[in-house]
């Protein structure tokens, strides 16, 4: 789901980087998984394309600067159906990646951000980082776990 990039104030807050336009899910539950130890959310709010929270028990700046950069998660239970031509990310993982020539390029191995959109690490006979973009992605079917893309080979 994210990233904690920060702590945020002095009482122990926290600012977390979401990936994948999870935020305002991210910050509608209760129950994070930052690493491998679970923490109840005792308050948490959008704060432009980040999230900010408080955990319990983490009571000051110094305790929050602890959790930087650590993996923030959530239980599946607690996502919502993304609707119809939407997905999450982590769905997509493992999925074959072919261009429109019907060229297998890789499958997809991890998600990146730029800052202005999510990138595909797409891994094949070679890596290939691809834009998720509607210019460039031009069919999901999670049925057949395919992705279809306008790029070449070459690129």
């Amino acid at each position: 789901m994210g990233r904690v990039a920060a702590a945020y104030g002095v009482r122990g807050w926290i600012k977390v980087a979401p990936g994948g336009g999870v935020a305002q899910t991210l910050a509608g539950v209760r129950e994070w998984w930052i690493g491998d130890e679970l923490h109840l959310v005792a308050a948490a709010k959008l704060h432009s394309a980040s999230v900010v929270a408080k955990l319990d028990g983490i009571e000051t700046r110094e305790q929050a600067m602890r959790l930087k950069g650590a993996r923030v998660a959530i239980e599946r239970a607690a996502l919502v159906d993304p609707g119809e031509g939407h997905y999450y990310l982590a769905d997509l993982i493992g999925l074959e990646v072919r261009n429109e020539q019907d060229e297998v390029l890789g499958t997809v191995k991890q998600w990146l951000s730029n800052g202005a959109q999510d990138v595909m690490e797409v891994a094949g006979s070679r890596t290939r980082l691809i834009p998720w973009a509607s210019a460039i992605v031009k069919e999901v079917d999670l049925g057949a776990g395919r992705i279809v893309v306008d790029w070449q080979m070459d690129w």
